[in-house]
């Protein structure tokens, strides 16, 4: 069910919420946690997507905020659109979608905050920008966790060094998220013989893509020896970025190389061949790992800050 309000306060949101509760029943008290997505007028669709099919595996409430760009918002009139969406149109959560047009959209954080569940913990998400310091953001002062992606910015390289600057605990950024499998894949490998230390690493694929440099950073974090990055023209589409991760021994290499979306193929010194699942998992998949864990990832934050200490 799609209940639309065309100029509208949320006052007025707050009420036709309590009603629809009390038509169809008590349905907050399963939700665990509230998601705020800030998204811009017109692009809500593929984030609202996103967030019904990870509703499934943590029930909550999806506020969408979305404003136009500010140069847009300075000649608009200050009004609020708002769509509450339940039952089939919500996955397994309730939608609220608030479209702020005009000065209204510089107030964020009045909007939302009388809509979030009580007591119960909230994540911002920005899937297309972001801003510059989370933390501080209006939606970003009241949530646990911040989702950021890197790898939908005008400049992802300068993006992550931005992060790195203003790192606080419960940032995160879906371009380390992507990485989630391949680094499973690599600890994995160090586990196996041969029992000999790594001496250099080759990370390749797409240099332009945020999650080829964290991984490359995370590698020489962990294994600290020198890893070269090299540019690969047959990276799969639409995949973390990666090609292959090479880790150089003294009895020769192990690596793991993408053939398609969902497959790799694992080479070590002595054995044959193995084809492993290498999955480039959808945008829900990676919304819902995010979900699962709202503390600290110190890991994140060694590898943000290693690679803005590196040489630009």
């Amino acid at each position: 069910m799609i209940i639309r309000l065309s100029r509208t306060n949320t006052a007025e949101v707050q009420r036709r919420m309590l009603e629809i509760r009390d038509e169809g029943g008590v349905v907050a008290l399963g939700r665990v946690l509230t998601l705020v997505i800030h998204t811009q007028i017109g692009g809500e669709e593929e984030a609202i997507r996103a967030a019904n099919q990870a509703s499934r595996e943590h029930p909550m409430r999806v506020i969408v905020v979305s404003r136009n760009p500010d140069h847009v918002n300075a000649g608009e009139e200050p009004r609020l659109d708002a769509e509450l969406r339940v039952g089939a149109d919500a996955g397994a959560s309730e939608v609220v979608l608030l479209q702020c047009y005009g000065e209204l959209g510089s107030h964020l954080l009045g909007i939302v905050q009388g809509l979030l569940l009580p007591d119960a913990p909230v994540v911002a998400w920005w899937p297309s920008f972001m801003p510059d310091t989370p933390s501080a953001s209006q939606l970003g002062q009241i949530s646990q966790r911040r989702i950021t992606d890197s790898g939908k910015q005008a400049d992802p390289h300068q993006a992550i060094l931005s992060l790195a600057d203003c790192y606080a605990p419960g940032d995160t950024d879906l371009a380390w998220t992507r990485l989630t499998n391949w680094r499973a894949h690599m600890a994995a490998l160090l586990d196996q013989p041969p029992y000999e230390p790594v001496h250099s690493g080759v990370v390749a694929g797409d240099l332009d893509n945020p999650s080829l440099q964290l991984m490359a950073a995370w590698l020489q974090l962990r294994l600290q020896v020198p890893i070269e990055k090299v540019e690969a023209s047959d990276t799969p589409t639409g995949s973390s970025g990666l090609h292959s991760v090479e880790m150089r021994r003294d009895s020769g290499s192990s690596s793991l190389t993408r053939v398609r979306d969902s497959v790799g193929v694992l080479v070590q010194p002595g054995q044959p061949e193995h084809h492993v699942a290498l999955s480039t998992r959808g945008l829900e998949d990676q919304l819902a790992e995010e979900l699962r864990k709202l503390d600290a990832d110190d890991m994140y934050r060694q590898v943000l800050l290693s690679i803005a200490g590196a040489p630009r």
